[in-house]
Protein backbone atom coordinates (compact mmCIF):
# COMPACT_ATOMS: atom_id res chain seq x y z
CA UNK A 1 0.00 0.00 0.00
CA UNK A 2 1.15 3.60 -0.59
CA UNK A 3 2.10 6.52 1.81
CA UNK A 4 -0.71 8.15 -0.28
CA UNK A 5 -3.65 4.87 -0.08
CA UNK A 6 -2.76 5.18 3.79
CA UNK A 7 -3.67 8.47 3.99
CA UNK A 8 -7.05 8.87 2.59
CA UNK A 9 -9.68 6.96 5.01
CA UNK A 10 -8.26 8.87 8.28
CA UNK A 11 -7.34 12.07 7.49
CA UNK A 12 -8.81 13.11 3.84
CA UNK A 13 -10.45 15.71 5.04
CA UNK A 14 -8.06 17.52 7.01
CA UNK A 15 -4.87 16.64 4.24
CA UNK A 16 -7.02 18.20 1.02
CA UNK A 17 -7.87 21.51 3.55
CA UNK A 18 -4.34 21.91 4.15
CA UNK A 19 -3.63 21.02 0.11
CA UNK A 20 -6.18 23.75 -0.58
CA UNK A 21 -4.69 26.35 1.59
CA UNK A 22 -1.26 25.48 0.90
CA UNK A 23 -2.26 25.93 -2.61
CA UNK A 24 -4.05 29.29 -2.46
CA UNK A 25 -0.84 30.90 -0.61
CA UNK A 26 1.53 29.43 -2.86
CA UNK A 27 -0.40 30.93 -6.30
CA UNK A 28 -1.46 34.14 -4.81
CA UNK A 29 1.99 34.37 -3.80
CA UNK A 30 3.78 33.16 -7.51
CA UNK A 31 0.82 33.09 -9.65
CA UNK A 32 -0.42 29.82 -11.28
CA UNK A 33 2.83 29.37 -13.51
CA UNK A 34 5.19 30.43 -11.40
CA UNK A 35 3.79 27.85 -7.87
CA UNK A 36 4.96 24.45 -8.50
CA UNK A 37 3.01 21.20 -6.88
CA UNK A 38 6.20 20.06 -5.38
CA UNK A 39 6.03 23.31 -3.23
CA UNK A 40 2.43 23.06 -2.64
CA UNK A 41 2.82 19.64 -1.97
CA UNK A 42 5.46 20.12 0.44
CA UNK A 43 3.91 23.43 2.50
CA UNK A 44 1.28 21.15 3.14
CA UNK A 45 3.30 18.22 4.13
CA UNK A 46 1.69 16.25 1.91
CA UNK A 47 3.19 14.47 -1.63
CA UNK A 48 2.90 14.81 -4.84
CA UNK A 49 0.47 11.65 -5.38
CA UNK A 50 -2.29 13.23 -3.32
CA UNK A 51 -2.29 16.20 -5.06
CA UNK A 52 -3.07 13.95 -7.86
CA UNK A 53 -5.24 11.73 -5.94
CA UNK A 54 -7.59 15.01 -5.32
CA UNK A 55 -7.25 16.85 -7.80
CA UNK A 56 -6.20 14.92 -11.07
CA UNK A 57 -4.09 18.49 -12.62
CA UNK A 58 -2.76 21.58 -11.58
CA UNK A 59 -5.50 23.03 -13.44
CA UNK A 60 -8.17 21.71 -11.28
CA UNK A 61 -5.95 22.43 -7.88
CA UNK A 62 -6.33 25.76 -8.68
CA UNK A 63 -9.80 25.87 -9.29
CA UNK A 64 -10.40 24.06 -6.15
CA UNK A 65 -8.28 26.77 -4.13
CA UNK A 66 -10.29 29.78 -5.89
CA UNK A 67 -13.52 27.81 -5.12
CA UNK A 68 -12.27 27.74 -1.32
CA UNK A 69 -10.87 31.50 -1.21
CA UNK A 70 -14.43 32.36 -2.50
CA UNK A 71 -16.07 29.90 -0.06
CA UNK A 72 -14.29 31.81 2.46
CA UNK A 73 -14.86 35.44 1.57
CA UNK A 74 -18.83 34.49 1.74
CA UNK A 75 -18.09 33.10 5.76
CA UNK A 76 -16.44 36.57 6.04
CA UNK A 77 -19.42 38.20 5.05
CA UNK A 78 -21.94 36.63 7.13
CA UNK A 79 -25.16 36.92 6.59
CA UNK A 80 -24.85 40.15 4.45
CA UNK A 81 -27.33 39.48 1.55
CA UNK A 82 -30.45 38.79 4.43
CA UNK A 83 -29.01 41.92 6.38
CA UNK A 84 -28.80 44.03 2.92
CA UNK A 85 -32.35 42.62 1.93
CA UNK A 86 -33.94 44.01 4.85
CA UNK A 87 -31.87 47.51 4.92
CA UNK A 88 -31.53 50.67 2.98
CA UNK A 89 -29.07 52.06 0.32
CA UNK A 90 -26.90 53.23 2.85
CA UNK A 91 -26.72 50.80 5.19
CA UNK A 92 -26.26 48.26 2.42
CA UNK A 93 -22.74 49.84 1.13
CA UNK A 94 -22.24 50.73 4.72
CA UNK A 95 -22.21 46.82 5.40
CA UNK A 96 -20.29 45.58 2.21
CA UNK A 97 -17.67 47.97 2.95
CA UNK A 98 -16.96 46.32 6.62
CA UNK A 99 -17.53 42.94 5.95
CA UNK A 100 -15.17 43.21 2.81
CA UNK A 101 -12.42 45.78 4.83
CA UNK A 102 -12.44 43.44 7.31
CA UNK A 103 -12.07 39.80 5.35
CA UNK A 104 -9.17 41.08 2.77
CA UNK A 105 -7.81 42.52 5.89
CA UNK A 106 -7.28 39.48 7.18
CA UNK A 107 -7.18 37.32 3.87
CA UNK A 108 -4.38 39.28 1.90
CA UNK A 109 -4.10 35.96 -0.17
CA UNK A 110 -7.44 36.37 -1.45
CA UNK A 111 -6.68 39.75 -2.81
CA UNK A 112 -3.73 39.00 -4.37
CA UNK A 113 -4.80 36.00 -6.14
CA UNK A 114 -7.42 38.51 -7.41
CA UNK A 115 -4.60 40.69 -8.64
CA UNK A 116 -2.80 37.86 -10.04
CA UNK A 117 -5.43 36.70 -12.32
CA UNK A 118 -7.32 39.38 -13.00
CA UNK A 119 -4.81 41.45 -15.16
CA UNK A 120 -4.37 38.71 -18.20
CA UNK A 121 -6.85 37.69 -20.29
CA UNK A 122 -6.72 34.45 -20.28
CA UNK A 123 -9.19 30.51 -19.65
CA UNK A 124 -8.08 30.90 -15.92
CA UNK A 125 -9.92 34.68 -15.66
CA UNK A 126 -12.72 34.12 -17.76
CA UNK A 127 -13.60 30.70 -15.65
CA UNK A 128 -13.01 33.43 -12.21
CA UNK A 129 -15.01 36.26 -13.57
CA UNK A 130 -17.76 33.91 -15.24
CA UNK A 131 -18.36 31.61 -11.96
CA UNK A 132 -17.54 33.96 -8.99
CA UNK A 133 -16.70 37.79 -9.79
CA UNK A 134 -19.90 38.26 -11.95
CA UNK A 135 -22.19 37.70 -9.50
CA UNK A 136 -20.68 39.50 -6.87
CA UNK A 137 -20.41 42.40 -9.81
CA UNK A 138 -24.12 42.24 -10.35
CA UNK A 139 -24.95 42.34 -6.78
CA UNK A 140 -22.80 45.30 -6.25
CA UNK A 141 -23.91 47.71 -9.27
CA UNK A 142 -27.20 47.01 -7.81
CA UNK A 143 -26.73 48.53 -4.82
CA UNK A 144 -24.46 51.27 -6.67
CA UNK A 145 -27.32 52.30 -8.29
CA UNK A 146 -29.92 52.28 -5.88
CA UNK A 147 -27.44 54.52 -3.50
CA UNK A 148 -27.06 56.05 -6.52
CA UNK A 149 -30.51 57.33 -6.61
CA UNK A 150 -31.07 58.05 -3.12
CA UNK A 151 -28.09 61.07 -3.42
CA UNK A 152 -25.58 58.52 -1.45
CA UNK A 153 -23.10 58.32 -4.36
CA UNK A 154 -22.50 60.86 -7.29
CA UNK A 155 -25.13 59.88 -9.70
CA UNK A 156 -22.81 61.58 -13.09
CA UNK A 157 -20.65 58.51 -12.36
CA UNK A 158 -20.96 55.17 -13.93
CA UNK A 159 -21.58 52.58 -11.57
CA UNK A 160 -19.10 50.47 -13.02
CA UNK A 161 -16.37 52.97 -11.73
CA UNK A 162 -17.90 53.59 -8.63
CA UNK A 163 -17.33 49.58 -8.24
CA UNK A 164 -13.67 49.29 -9.14
CA UNK A 165 -12.77 52.41 -7.24
CA UNK A 166 -14.81 51.30 -4.14
CA UNK A 167 -12.79 47.84 -4.77
CA UNK A 168 -9.49 49.52 -5.14
CA UNK A 169 -9.72 51.65 -2.25
CA UNK A 170 -11.03 48.71 -0.05
CA UNK A 171 -7.97 45.90 -0.99
CA UNK A 172 -5.02 48.13 -2.10
CA UNK A 173 -3.77 49.02 1.35
CA UNK A 174 -3.59 44.96 2.30
CA UNK A 175 -2.13 44.69 -0.99
CA UNK A 176 0.56 46.70 -0.15
CA UNK A 177 0.98 46.03 3.09
CA UNK A 178 4.79 46.33 2.91
CA UNK A 179 5.02 49.04 1.83
CA UNK A 180 2.43 50.67 3.93
CA UNK A 181 4.73 49.02 7.05
CA UNK A 182 8.09 50.70 5.42
CA UNK A 183 6.25 53.71 4.44
CA UNK A 184 4.38 54.63 7.97
CA UNK A 185 5.16 52.27 10.35
CA UNK A 186 1.93 50.59 10.95
CA UNK A 187 0.82 47.26 10.04
CA UNK A 188 -2.67 47.43 7.77
CA UNK A 189 -3.44 44.00 9.12
CA UNK A 190 -3.34 45.20 12.82
CA UNK A 191 -7.44 45.14 13.99
CA UNK A 192 -7.19 48.76 14.59
CA UNK A 193 -6.08 49.84 11.39
CA UNK A 194 -8.34 47.56 9.45
CA UNK A 195 -10.90 49.54 11.20
CA UNK A 196 -10.06 52.65 10.62
CA UNK A 197 -9.47 51.89 6.94
CA UNK A 198 -13.55 50.79 7.06
CA UNK A 199 -14.08 53.99 8.90
CA UNK A 200 -12.45 56.04 6.01
CA UNK A 201 -13.62 54.80 3.45
CA UNK A 202 -16.94 54.61 4.78
CA UNK A 203 -17.11 58.77 5.41
CA UNK A 204 -15.90 59.42 1.99
CA UNK A 205 -18.54 56.97 -0.07
CA UNK A 206 -20.83 57.74 1.83
CA UNK A 207 -20.71 61.29 3.09
CA UNK A 208 -21.81 61.58 6.50
CA UNK A 209 -20.12 61.25 9.92
CA UNK A 210 -18.86 57.67 10.89
CA UNK A 211 -21.09 55.78 13.44
CA UNK A 212 -20.09 53.18 15.46
CA UNK A 213 -20.82 49.51 13.85
CA UNK A 214 -21.78 46.74 14.92
CA UNK A 215 -22.05 44.74 11.98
Amino acid sequence: MTNAARTRPAQAPQTRERILHAALERFSAKGFDGATTREIAARADANVGLLKYYFGDKLSLWRAAVDLAFEELRAGLGDLPREAAAADDRERIRLLIRRLVRYVGKHPEFVRLMHEEGKRPGERMRWLVDRHVKPFYQTTIQWVEGAQQRGLLPANIAPLHLHYILVGSIDLIFHQAAECKRLTGQDPTDDAMIEAHADAIEAIFLRAPVEDDAG
